[in-house]
């Protein structure tokens, strides 16, 4: 174990853990999405995670950045906050924002976000750019509603690296990227085993079970 001080406070991890976990096993919040722990390497594609190292010219993804001794970190200077601020910004701007209707309310991951970050989850700042795609809810077991899906990828390591099936996966790129099967199947169609392991993990309300359940919890700030 190694000592460093992140905002202030003096707390110990383990030499070469990444930066985000010994963060929040201390209790300092740091925005995320698409962050498993127990994912072998990050994917760092939401980022949200941005933080200050001193002896860093640029913030850093506290999911890739590994703990060294005597680090010095903050998660809330003014370059690491525009970052997270403007990857959050654009992420609402395309999500269709209906927190009132959403089974996931009050657990989203993005709602804590927007509050941590202290940004609207209706910002002017960026054109609304949503997209209509149709919903699956061909499963007995839960929805899939693509509109909501933040790409974090969670569902997609789960799926293929968890469990060792691989039902689905990203398709196309840019603002056309969407988490799908295999040419578009149906998830009734698919080898899907109807486990909901890829809805515990969903961060938002895109996977969310047909009998009432939300999604995965949010992290709670002490």
């Amino acid at each position: 174990m190694v000592s460093l001080t992140i905002d202030g406070k003096k707390v110990k991890a383990k030499e070469g853990e990444k930066l985000l976990w010994a963060a929040l096993d201390n209790g300092i919040y740091i925005p995320n999405l698409c962050a498993l722990r127990e994912a072998w390497l990050p994917s760092a594609s939401c980022r949200l995670c941005f933080v200050e190292v001193e002896g860093k010219d640029s913030p850093v993804t506290a999911c890739t950045e590994p703990v060294k001794g005597g680090m010095v970190v903050n998660t809330t200077g003014p370059k690491a906050l525009r970052l997270a601020r403007t990857a959050a910004e654009l992420l609402i701007a395309s999500h269709p924002v209906d927190c009132a209707h959403c089974l996931s309310s009050g657990s989203c991951e993005l709602q804590k976000i927007a509050a941590h970050l202290k940004i609207k989850l209706k910002t002017k700042r960026l054109r609304k750019i949503t997209r209509e795609l149709p919903i699956d809810s061909s499963s007995p077991l839960f929805t899939y509603d693509p509109n909501k899906c933040v790409l974090c990828g969670r569902c997609v390591w789960v799926c293929r690296e968890r469990l060792g099936i691989g039902d689905i996966g990203f398709a196309h790129r840019g603002f056309q990227r969407v988490v799908t099967t295999f040419a578009d199947e149906p998830m009734a169609k698919v080898r899907c085993r109807e486990c909901g392991e890829c809805v515990t993990v969903c961060p938002v309300g895109a996977l969310y079970f047909k009998d009432g359940r939300g999604s995965n919890p949010i992290i709670k700030e002490d």
